[in-house]
């Protein structure tokens, strides 16, 4: 990822944030709909998860320009993962979901090239996730 799809993901995320619990529910519900077996990895009540989500969405973000700092924890997620069932299978459904979120949430503002950004930037994460899951959760 480069500092312009840096730029492009951290703008179009401030966006989001003021619509963050919306974008969570809209989230989960395209996930569920990609893979209704997911939905039995989580608990009944979402609230506390998609607070999680929008947390970890905005950490992530916020950190894209010091990727050294915070690979750790993106890798240490993913090792945390592996404990609620998650295999490597499972990131291109919640991508395609982020991405149809994304889509939805921001309208217009979801350029072609802000999806490009964010897929991108999605990629580094998920694959740090995914080489993570070798490690002890």
């Amino acid at each position: 990822m480069d500092a312009r799809q840096i730029e492009l993901v951290q703008a179009s995320f401030a966006k989001v944030v003021p619509i963050a619990d919306q974008a969570a529910v809209i989230f989960y519900d395209e996930l569920f709909k990609l893979d209704p077996s997911l939905r039995a990895l989580f608990a009944d009540d979402l609230t506390e998860q998609r607070a999680k989500l929008m947390k970890m969405l905005g950490t992530a973000v916020n950190g894209l320009r010091d990727w050294d700092v915070i690979q750790p924890a993106v890798a240490s997620l993913g090792a945390r993962h592996v404990g609620y069932g998650v295999t490597a299978t499972h990131y291109s459904t919640v991508g395609a979901a982020l991405l149809s979120t994304l889509e939805k949430g921001l309208g217009d503002a979801f350029t072609p090239q802000v999806r490009a950004a964010w897929a991108e930037v999605y990629q580094a994460l998920s694959s740090t996730m995914i080489a993570a899951e070798k490690l002890p959760a």
